[in-house]
């Protein structure tokens, strides 16, 4: 869109009646859907507003290119390709301005952040370059100003710390000097109530220049603060004392204290979408899920996509820098889009004390070795289990616990099992040398968490895949013997460490690693390569955005306590070939049956029977899966018969395409149906249409585990659009008998093994869905 005509566009859309959304917040609770159409809103309004010519935004006079390079960031981060013919043509724009034009500060850092954001190889001498620059001006007592000259304030200073962090990530060299000053400056300007104002002492405290402080700080004592573990006289020392330091604490305080997501806390509240920014910032430095008692981010989004105008897609603030659509739209999409990444593992809190963090940067260094592996932005959190609910523990797929002394947990045990019921990881470790109490009490808190003697701690054999997901541990490892699992259903679902991992992966992150002892390095590698291994594992690579926990069940699973009138209840039926072999399988379905498009209301408890058992008359719907080799009696062969011919379905699948009970399961239906036997149902049948209220799966994504070589890593299984095959027995023109000779089971479970055949876990729940609403809509015929 032609700048000139902006001004007349926004009239015209006031008008017309395009303005923001005054509401406090939407009608309905946030959904992940609501929040990726605002990011696309979003990126389709900047992308039309740059100028075609020359790859630029509107810039402004005193700033050159700074506006241009805030946009491109935005989009760079809100999933917009380096490869996309309008980021090439703001990168040649960017690369045009170098440091012989009356640089500043602001557009200096925002250009180091988009070329590390999208071409740091090609764009290194330039990174280096401004990095130099950015030294050249730190001003002796640590702060930057606008650019060369004296004085120095908290916004500016912030900016150039945030360029020189990202230029440090992607191996440009910055002066350890350089840190060390800018944490003691930052250090000496707090204010005594733990905020910062805009300069030491100028005013009072602000929220936006309070974010400010905590990300610097966060970033530079990651720079200088002694690691707690260390390597001396070629030992590793691990657990080392913590410095005493609590002006984070202060600083988080202050800010859940004074926390909004409406103004920016402070006297005047203005710099609001700038404010936003740092507060994301924060939320992810620190690892929190919470700034007080508020859920940053889900406030955060609720309140942008109440403010973002509906025709356009832009968003619009107050004062002369975010009254610029671009500007206030760029800070939103940043907000947006780097506050929604995917949460890789969360540390538990657990007393006594602060024993469940001996390595405090140890998960840190663990997500920033994935995201470079994985290519993904990642991030971490921290949570409490006693005051996290099982949603909110769901926003991480792995937990990770650590210490040296029995951990405190009593009444968590309720909780961490629901949490792994639906699909969660527990990560466990005993460190510090001597873990003895830790690991004592881990294993009796997780008998309470267990008590079925099926889910005990076992030994990890050398055929698990935690050796060799993704990289290879070495058979002399001394983690060998030493790696404890507990099997539950299709997976492995606890992961426990008699010895240091953390400690290692503290010590990774501090890219000391050259040099050192053999013995030293290789242990290195392979508690790097187990803690790797085990979040690729638990997540299948495929971590999901933090926007994805939105819609949550509490609510809907009160289902159950309402009483089961006018509620779809479905049996489980019993056998003898691994019939709770996928325990939350069909839990799963009826929980997406009832939260999703559907709206079922449904049961989600188990009704566990057999198939001679006369209690199975009572349900229209009978489910079962298996992966072993299995015989019905013959009365549980007649009482199937009878409930199959009075109106009944029976819906099945082979777990992981398991041959044994695929083939049993044939044989057994074929004993009890001698006329008749399985045939696969054609693709054409209303069951793979929406017609009974479901969906079109005429295509469905399933994947074929790779072929896997000895001695290497996992292969990532190839995972193909093909027609689902499906197999079924027809009684009176329906469909009484539903098999899927493809693992759903497991993926119901939100597991999609590396080495497990069968469908994806979204078209694995619809072909559940169809079969489902198929047995509720008996018009619907083969």
């Amino acid at each position: 869109m032609d700048r000139r005509i902006l001004p007349i566009f926004l009239a015209c859309s006031i008008l017309l009646g395009d303005l923001p959304r005054l509401q406090a917040q939407p009608a309905r609770p946030l959904t992940a859907e609501q929040v990726r159409k605002s990011i696309e809103g979003g990126i389709k309004f900047l992308l039309a507003e740059q100028d075609k010519k020359n790859g630029s935004w509107n810039d402004m006079s005193d700033y050159p290119g700074g506006v241009t390079a805030l946009c491109t960031l935005a989009l760079l981060n809100s999933g917009v390709e380096p490869t996309d013919p309008q980021i090439q043509s703001a990168l040649k724009f960017l690369r045009k301005f170098g440091l012989n034009k009356n640089p500043k500060t602001y557009s200096v850092a925002l250009q180091t952040m988009v070329f590390c954001a999208a071409e740091p190889r090609r764009d290194l001498v330039q990174i280096q370059n401004n990095v130099n620059w950015l030294e050249s001006i730190q001003q002796p007592g640590g702060q930057w100003s606008y650019g060369v000259g004296a004085g120095g304030d908290n916004s500016n200073s912030q900016f150039a710390i945030l360029a020189l962090h990202e230029a440090d990530r992607v191996s440009a060299t910055v002066k350890q000097e350089t840190w060390e000053k800018a944490a003691e400056y930052w250090k000496d300007c707090q204010n005594p109530d733990g905020s910062w104002g805009y300069r030491k002492g100028w005013d009072s405290g602000l929220g936006s220049m309070t974010c400010a402080g905590i990300a610097a700080t966060v970033i530079c004592e990651g720079r200088v603060a002694t690691p707690n573990a260390a390597i001396q006289n070629g030992l590793v020392q691990c657990c080392q004392p913590q410095e005493d330091d609590d002006s984070l604490d202060r600083a988080l305080t202050w800010l859940g204290n004074s926390f909004s997501v409406r103004r920016n806390p402070g006297p005047r509240g203005n710099w609001l979408y700038y404010y936003l920014y740092g507060l994301e910032r924060v939320g992810r430095l620190t690892a929190r899920r919470l700034i007080g008692e508020h859920d940053w981010y889900r406030e955060g989004a609720e309140f942008l996509i109440s403010q973002q105008y509906p025709i356009s897609h832009h968003w619009e603030g107050k004062g002369h820098a975010e009254k610029s659509p671009h500007i206030a739209t760029a800070l939103a999409l940043l907000f947006l889009s780097k506050g929604r990444r995917p949460v890789l593992m969360a540390k538990l809190q657990h007393g006594p004390a602060d024993d469940w963090n001996n390595h405090q940067s140890d998960v840190a260094h663990l997500t920033a070795r994935v995201e470079k592996m994985w290519g993904l932005d990642l991030t971490w959190q921290i949570f409490d289990p006693t005051e996290a609910s099982i949603d909110d523990l769901l926003q991480a797929p792995v937990l990770f616990l650590s210490g040296s002394k029995s951990p405190q947990l009593a009444g968590t045990e309720e909780k961490i099992r629901g949490y792994l019921d639906r699909g969660g990881f527990l990560f466990a470790e005993a460190c510090c040398f001597d873990g003895g109490p830790f690991e004592q009490g881990f294993r009796a808190y997780l008998d309470r968490v267990f008590p079925e003697k099926e889910y005990q701690l076992r030994r990890a054999g050398p055929e698990h895949p935690i050796w060799r997901v993704e990289e290879l541990v070495r058979p002399e490892s001394p983690y060998v013997g030493r790696l404890w699992t507990v099997e539950y259903g299709c997976r492995t679902c606890v992961v426990f460490s008699e010895i240091d991992l953390s400690c290692y992966w503290e010590l990774y992150g501090q890219g000391r690693t050259r040099g050192l002892p053999g013995a030293v390095a290789g242990r290195l590698d392979d508690a790097n390569a187990i803690g790797v291994n085990v979040v690729a594992y638990a997540t299948n690579r495929e971590p999901k955005g933090k926007e994805e926990s939105f819609t949550g069940t509490s609510a809907l699973l009160e289902l159950n306590a309402a009483g089961s009138r006018g509620t779809i209840q479905i049996a489980k039926l019993q056998h003898g070939g691994g019939c709770n072999d996928a325990p939350g399988a069909l839990v799963n379905l009826l929980r997406t049956a009832a939260q999703g498009d559907l709206q079922l209301r449904v049961s989600t408890n188990e009704f566990p029977v057999r198939a001679d058992d006369k209690s199975l008359r009572r349900f229209h719907m009978a489910f079962m899966h298996g992966r072993h080799d299995f015989k019905f009696t013959p009365s549980e062969r007649a009482a199937l018969k009878e409930y199959l011919t009075n109106g009944g379905t029976l819906f099945a699948d082979s777990i992981c395409a398991s041959k044994e009970f695929s083939t049993a399961f044939r044989r057994e239906l074929k004993a009890t149906f001698p006329e008749g036997s399985l045939r696969r149902i054609p693709v054409t049948d209303p069951l793979f249409s929406s017609a009974p209220g479901g969906y079109d799966i005429q295509k469905v994504s399933r994947r074929d585990p790779a072929q896997q070589q000895a001695g290497q890593p996992l292969r990532a299984p190839r995972v193909r659009e093909v027609e689902p095959e499906l197999e079924g027995i027809e009684i009176d023109g329906r469909w009484a008998v539903i098999f899927s000779p493809y693992d759903i089971s497991c993926a119901l479970e939100q597991h999609e093994s590396l080495e497990c055949r069968g469908y994806t876990q979204k078209d694995a729940a619809r072909i559940g869905l169809n079969v489902l609403m198929y047995t509720l809509n008996p018009d619907v015929g083969p």
